[in-house]
């Protein structure tokens, strides 16, 4: 489980497709610190770890299968890309933004990006079936960043950006246009799920 508070920015640093697709992120990280089979959200995506550096050569790596590319934008990255890092909560720990899976849902598109005060406004376009678990004053985690929506119209949603928020994540280099991965929120899944059947 994560919060949806980065604690890293991270870089890929290799690709590689071995029938999954095997990545190597660059990280701030302690590696010494991170046991194989961890889990850390990437991008907001939940990875195993299953290789990883030194404490002078910090990286991890971790496969992605046929699913995970399918739900996400890790088939889009290359090296060089930014990456939004996150390591588990732990038991005790401060639960500062909401509970995230690290599950992604599916993939939405920025369609408009304007500023608002010091802050920034992104609007997000998602896939029609993900719209009903998106309301108003809820949490959604983009790019494993836990955010509060403002609005919602249709399949649209709009949420600000901070300025602390847009220097210590990726979301400071959103463009229109682009793909981010999106969770929605874990109560508002389950609810759906309740009242469906």
């Amino acid at each position: 489980m994560f919060t949806g508070i980065v604690t890293d920015v991270g870089e890929v640093r290799h690709v590689e497709q071995r029938g999954d697709l095997h990545v190597v992120i660059a990280t701030h990280y302690d590696v010494s610190q991170i046991d194989m089979g961890a889990s850390i959200a990437c991008s907001g995506a939940c990875m195993t770890v299953v290789d990883k550096g030194s404490t002078k050569d910090r990286w991890f790596a971790f496969t992605a299968s046929g699913e995970t590319l399918s739900k996400t934008t890790l088939g889009s990255w290359k090296p060089g890309t930014k990456v939004n890092l996150e390591r588990p909560m732990r038991v005790g720990d401060e639960l500062g933004g909401h509970i995230v899976t690290g599950h992604v849902d599916g993939v939405a598109d920025i369609v408009e990006i304007k500023p608002d005060g010091e802050s920034t406004r992104l609007t997000f376009q998602v896939p029609v079936a993900l719209a009903r678990f998106i309301a108003p004053k809820g949490s959604v985690c983009i790019d494993g960043v836990s955010l509060t929506v403002n609005d919602v119209d249709g399949a649209r949603f709009g949420v600000n950006i901070i300025p602390h928020t847009q220097k210590v994540t990726t979301l400071g280099g959103a463009k229109r246009g682009g793909k981010v991965n999106l969770e929605v929120d874990l109560m508002a899944r389950y609810v759906a799920r309740l009242v469906k059947s």
